[in-house]
């Protein structure tokens, strides 16, 4: 299964000082049923980048909560076994959870098939939106756009052998 683990540029930093992600558990996304149905599709690569986006916007909490992370969403693409990814029965018809799946133990960078980050010119974007984030969440119309600003960058992908250039 291929999962997408959210990031900040000192997470990316860490796991690549020791050679996984981890420890576990780990959140991940997935084309999971629920995303299925969210989504509605059937083709694999529009789930997978559905997957690849609620990633991404897990990142953009992760910066928000770390005010020392560089404002650049980061996502590693990882392929695990099915039965090391658990989804939570008990968050299913959580809006936010969709697609979110549990990795029960770390994950070698190895088996990392690609990482996803924001271009530089995507930094004003991701600052804007991260401090907007908790008014967003309060029901902030105008909060609410800023943070989809971000969403209108594309993540650009990069071989796992990029990521000390990455890191630079």
């Amino acid at each position: 299964m291929r999962v997408y683990v959210p990031l900040t540029l000192p997470g990316l930093a860490q796991a690549h000082k020791a050679g996984e992600l981890g420890p576990g558990p780990l959140t991940a996304y997935a084309v999971t049923p629920a995303l299925r149905e969210w989504y509605v599709s059937d083709d694999i690569e529009e789930l997978e980048y559905a997957a690849l986006n609620r990633a991404a916007s897990a990142s953009l909490r992760l910066v928000a909560g770390d005010p020392d992370a560089p404002r650049r969403r980061i996502v590693v693409a990882v392929d695990v076994a099915d039965k090391d990814a658990a989804t939570d029965p008990d968050r299913g018809l959580d809006a936010g959870s969709i697609g979110e799946v549990r990795i029960t133990g770390s994950v070698p960078l190895a088996k990392a098939a690609a990482v996803h980050a924001d271009a530089d010119d995507a930094e004003a974007d991701v600052t804007a939106a991260a401090d907007a984030l908790g008014a967003a969440d309060q029901g902030d119309d105008d909060a609410q756009f800023v943070v989809d600003g971000a969403e209108d960058h594309e993540l650009l992908w990069f071989g796992v052998q990029e990521i000390p250039a990455l890191l630079g």
